[in-house]
């Protein structure tokens, strides 16, 4: 697919355009050569490659099972505390250089907790992490505690004792991912930990119509409190539900590539975006799980232009929708804001 812009200053463009990013995984977010250290620290977990041609092949996903089994395995990498650290500045480097200035990372608490690494350590690891990465790489991080919905209700117990007990200086929000259609069966638990969550100050950020019908959207916003929608590209199915998110400008975090790649659409071509944005819904752009799907968040944007044709004022547009949809203080929005309209 042809994702870069024809015109040279457009990419320039894209390249310094102030941008955050709402939804990307801790896991998910982690380099090849990310991935290949922590292998050569764990070499008893051989379902890894350990080359980098291997790895990037292991990284091609026939479907969402198929990832969520991919990134399993990776995820079984993960340890020890500075496993942890490792990846968030991992993430901080390879953002910095794409203008990113701000990311809420998706964690997921329950991951860390069954290879028995203690609350604490893993809160102290996301702690030193954030500090590093503002004071090294100019990235500020925050974070949101993500339930795996196809472990039920011992994750949703997990990750909302971590939260309220050992939360990280920089916890923002709670959320939830994994494989949709296994909620129908926790329905309760998980609604019960949202309202705890929310209860307690955080802010509801779950996963929903990634892979399941307007069905999952609405359970997400009557059930969750959702006050933003990771993916959320099924709207488009219920006509009251594109007026409903319309209305209510909730938005929806979307991320074009990794839909493809996870097998959500055929072709980038059949992305929703363009309707998404004609429909006048608050759209955020977003990676997800960045070199897992062969992007980045600056790839994203070139995305929206070569292959969408979005122009500047689009694409900035796209860029401060996300800093307005994301939980900096306002005074710090404001300046990212002011960037923004600077560029332009």
């Amino acid at each position: 697919m042809t994702t870069t812009p024809d015109d040279p200053a457009l990419d320039a463009f894209i390249a310094a355009l102030p941008k955050v990013e709402l939804h990307v995984h801790l896991v998910g977010s982690a380099s090849v050569p990310t991935v290949l250290e922590l292998a050569r620290r764990h070499p008893d977990a051989t379902e890894v490659p350990r080359t980098e041609e291997e790895l990037r092949r292991f990284y091609t996903f026939r479907d969402f099972p198929h990832f969520a089994r991919v990134y399993s395995a990776v995820n079984r990498l993960v340890r020890e505390p500075e496993d942890v650290a490792t990846l968030v500045l991992g993430l901080a480097r390879d953002l910095a250089p794409q203008g990113a200035r701000y990311v809420e990372l998706q964690v997921t608490p329950y991951a860390h907790h069954i290879v028995g690494m203690p609350m604490r350590e893993v809160t102290e690891a996301l702690d030193v992490a954030a500090r590093r990465s503002a004071a090294e790489h100019g990235v500020e991080i925050a974070y949101i505690f993500d339930i795996p919905g196809e472990y039920g209700e011992e994750a949703a117990k997990i990750t909302l004792d971590h939260a309220l007990q050992e939360p990280p200086a920089a916890l923002v929000g709670f959320g939830i991912g994994g494989i949709e259609q296994e909620r129908v069966k926790y329905r309760d638990a998980f609604r019960a930990a949202f309202t705890a969550a929310r209860a307690a100050g955080l802010h509801s950020v779950p996963h929903g119509g990634e892979m399941s019908g307007p069905e999952t959207i609405w359970e997400v916003i009557e059930g969750y409190g959702a006050e933003r929608i990771g993916h959320g590209i099924n709207c488009l199915a219920d006509p009251r539900l594109v007026a409903h998110l319309r209305d209510t400008r909730l938005p929806l975090d979307v991320c074009p590539t990794s839909n493809l790649r996870t097998g959500q659409i055929a072709r980038i071509e059949d992305h929703p975006l363009p309707r998404l944005l004609e429909e006048g819904l608050y759209v955020t752009l977003n990676s997800d799980d960045p070199p897992m799907f062969a992007t980045t968040l600056a790839e994203e944007y070139r995305v929206a232009a070569g292959v969408f044709g979005l122009g500047r004022n689009e694409l900035a547009g796209l860029a401060a929708n996300g800093v307005r949809a994301s939980y900096l203080p306002a005074a710090r929005k404001a300046e990212l804001l002011a960037e923004i309209d600077a560029l332009l």
